[in-house]
């Protein structure tokens, strides 16, 4: 389900794969202007002594060497392949702040729909300042100004705003292009990721999963 917020919103909904390890997050004060906002990979499979020869270069009995050793996690990983997208954002802890990497942002909203999930999409990358960027995520959510003016109101905004407004089935978000710019720097950037943290965190005490992917500007 691809919507605007707080508007159009439905059932709420939960999904069967929470095994997911939340990191406490502090709602911190964030009011200050001055503040400027993976696929999980596979474990490796363990190594050992391939080699066949001894030390007076005669082969070694073959029954004696341990068979290479599959990694575990290769048939979930086809599965999750074969299983098209809503299958890759079940791979993903249903409340996550983490890089978009391997994702592309058409099969994340594909997988958004699917699952009945709402999906919003900010593109920042021609902003320069934190009024911009702000402003950019404001649109987005279909926020007014005042609510995402900073930190603190976009938190708000994000989480009891929207929570008021009615039972929610899961949210997917794609943070695009966010910049580094002398008026938007890194600290900047950071705290915003640090909102949106504890906006997961926030819907996690809900059971409403909340995934927002991001990615930098070059």
């Amino acid at each position: 389900m691809i919507t605007h917020l707080p508007e159009n919103l439905t059932s709420a909904g939960w999904e069967e794969d929470q095994n997911s390890d939340h990191s406490r997050v502090s709602l911190n004060n964030r009011s200050g202007n001055s503040i400027g906002m993976d696929m999980p990979s596979s474990s490796s499979s363990a190594g050992y002594n391939n080699s066949i020869y001894t030390n007076g270069n005669f082969i070694r009995d073959l029954s004696a060497i341990p068979p290479r050793k599959t990694a575990p996690s290769w048939r979930a990983a086809l599965a999750v392949r074969e299983g098209g997208p809503p299958a890759m954002l079940r791979s993903v802890r249903p409340n996550i702040v983490q890089s978009i990497r391997a994702f592309r942002t058409e099969e994340l909203m594909e997988a958004a729909s699917e699952l009945g999930q709402h999906f919003v999409y900010t593109n920042a990358s021609q902003a320069y300042t934190k009024s911009e960027v702000l402003d950019s995520i404001a649109k987005a959510y279909h926020f007014t100004k005042q609510q995402a003016k900073n930190y603190d109101p976009l938190l708000d905004a994000l989480t009891t705003l929207i929570d008021k407004s009615g039972p929610q089935p899961g949210f997917v978000v794609v943070l695009e292009g966010l910049p580094c710019t002398l008026k938007f720097d890194k600290d900047a950037r950071e705290t915003l990721l640090d909102v949106f943290r504890d906006a997961a965190e926030y819907w996690s005490e809900r059971r409403v999963p909340y995934r927002v992917f991001y990615s930098f500007a070059n």
